[in-house]
């Protein structure tokens, strides 16, 4: 686990378990030896949850009508991943971490919290080739970057120097004026700078 993770857990935990004494969910009702039952079982984990079902829920009404249907095959989706965590070496380590992300993930595209954009950055010379960027206030950061018709949700990541992003396959590295710019997998790097 990463060291702002690490740090921006820590603060969601401590502020979360004041407020939940549970998790959203029925505990009489989970499996022995399920993540819920972990969850049940954890102060930590059931703060999270707690938080989850209210960022979830504020995500639900900017949600409307979308179309296609987005948010919610993606929670059943992010709730399946996150019982996969049984799997790992780290279980409550694992599930944390989920949490913290999808939180992140779902304050961040439905504009839940204070956002620093959008900001155009013109790539290799090239003014047609621009990457609009919106970051976001959210714990760890995160910014959602968009270039020609596909988007990237990106996490900031530990960095020497700068603010480093990562996403799926793409990475945002802001430092001392210029970006460097990664869009797809094994993609070239890009050398960006901010449009005037």
């Amino acid at each position: 686990m990463n060291a702002p993770l690490l740090i921006c857990s820590s603060l969601l935990l401590a502020a979360g378990s004041a407020m939940a004494q549970g998790p959203s969910f029925d505990c009489s009702k989970v499996e022995n030896g399920s993540i819920e039952e972990l969850v049940c079982q954890n102060s930590e984990l059931s703060a999270l949850d707690q938080q989850m079902a209210t960022v979830y829920a504020a995500a639900l009404k900017k949600a409307g009508n979308e179309h296609p249907a987005y948010l919610k095959p993606t929670q059943r989706g992010w709730i399946k991943g996150r019982d996969d965590c049984w799997k790992a070496d780290d279980i409550p380590a694992c599930v944390r971490d989920n949490y913290v992300r999808r939180i992140s993930e779902l304050q961040a595209r439905y504009r839940l919290v204070e956002s620093i954009g959008p900001v155009t950055f013109s790539c290799n010379g090239n003014p047609a080739d621009e990457v609009i960027v919106t970051f976001f206030k959210t714990v760890p950061a995160t910014l959602i970057a968009e270039r020609g018709d596909s988007t990237s949700l990106m996490y900031q990541a530990v960095s020497a120097s700068g603010a480093r992003y990562e996403g799926p396959n793409e990475l945002f590295w802001e430092h001392q004026g210029t970006a460097t710019i990664r869009w797809g997998y094994d993609a070239p790097e890009m050398a960006c700078v901010k449009a005037r």
